[in-house]
């Protein structure tokens, strides 16, 4: 009987170890990750999180010159950007990323917010933070998902174009306004 059990036990246990695990979605965005990629993955680890991408490291100047350099994540397949990642600290290897412009609109929120969202889509999926007026623009932040969207301000109405002392507020903003930049930060 001992031995019957034992196994039932290993078939047990070789089942649930077989079991495939939830793949996850490369182009999916939380608030700590984009796809494979998370708060905590180092620049030399960029393959391991793109494997099938092309990563291009712009090197300007040199190592004394302390700008940082974006890497530019693109599709091999149709040679499109996906993301431009900009690390913490320039040509270091063990930097990690500190934002993430996202190019590509296959990236969507677990709202189904992505780069061809409206502010409408924000507004009614989020909550907003904050919004910050610019020279041309004016950026919404959501804290919930450590993002900013950028809507230009020529898709405000013409009296909120022009003056930068004024504060704009979420009722302001036309509802079918396009997004410009989305933005992660980490």
């Amino acid at each position: 009987m001992n031995k019957s059990l034992v196994a039932v036990m290993l078939i047990a246990l070789l089942i649930v170890s077989c079991t495939k695990e939830k793949k996850q979605d490369p182009f999916q965005i939380g608030k700590q990750h984009i796809g494979l990629l998370t708060d905590s993955t180092q620049v030399k680890d960029l393959e391991l999180a793109f494997p099938t991408d092309s990563i291009v490291k712009n090197i300007m100047g040199d190592e004394f010159s302390g700008s940082v350099n974006d890497i530019e994540i693109y599709d091999t397949s149709s040679g499109k950007p996906l993301l431009i990642l900009t690390p913490t600290q320039a040509l270091d290897s063990t930097a990690k990323i500190k934002s993430i412009h996202i190019k590509d609109s296959r990236y969507k929120t677990d709202k189904n917010i992505s780069s061809i969202s409206t502010f409408s889509d924000i507004k009614n999926n989020y909550k907003i933070s904050g919004i910050a007026t610019l020279i041309n623009s004016v950026v919404i932040s959501v804290n919930e998902i450590n993002a900013s969207f950028t809507i230009d301000k020529k898709e405000l109405p013409a009296n909120l174009q022009f003056n930068m002392d004024l504060k704009i507020e979420a009722v302001q903003i036309p509802d079918n306004a396009k997004i410009k930049y989305f933005m992660l930060y980490w």
